[in-house]
């Protein structure tokens, strides 16, 4: 069994990071010690590793209870599993395709830019020009 400390060692995750995913549920140590402290054995650990995957691979919590609870599930079926993949493909190539559009924004205005001494600033005015046009669409 393993401390907090030497679980957060292991994983790659914080203490405070073990904490909160036991707070959101998606993850519940199986033992305590005589002073109540959390302690991890190696399945803990498993799990912890697992949630910490699936973060890096941009789920949000609340797809990695669907997740875990999947992977706990021997009897899922994998069309669920591939379900949840594919929407989360989906949502990642709409967020790409916008930080790719911001960035050839971006790129264009900085191309109009002389990056000199002068005031004038195509990048400013840019900025400024979009967020006349957001005000407008608010109104």
């Amino acid at each position: 069994m393993h401390t907090i400390g030497t679980a957060a060692r292991l994983t790659g995750l914080s203490p405070k990071m073990i904490r909160y995913y036991e707070s959101q549920g998606l993850f519940k140590p199986r033992g305590r010690s005589s002073a109540g402290y959390r302690l991890y054995d190696d399945a803990d650990l498993h799990a912890l590793r697992f949630i910490r995957s699936a973060r890096e691979l941009g789920f949000s919590l609340a797809q990695i209870a669907e997740l875990t609870g999947l992977w706990h599930d021997h009897r899922r079926a994998s069309a669920e599993v591939k379900k949840l993949a594919l929407a989360h493909i989906d949502a990642l190539e709409a967020k790409a395709a916008v930080l790719q559009s911001m960035a050839d924004t971006l790129r264009t205005l900085a191309r109009h830019c002389h990056g000199d001494q002068r005031p004038e600033c195509p990048i400013l005015e840019g900025i400024e020009a979009q967020a006349c046009q957001s005000r407008t669409k608010l109104r």
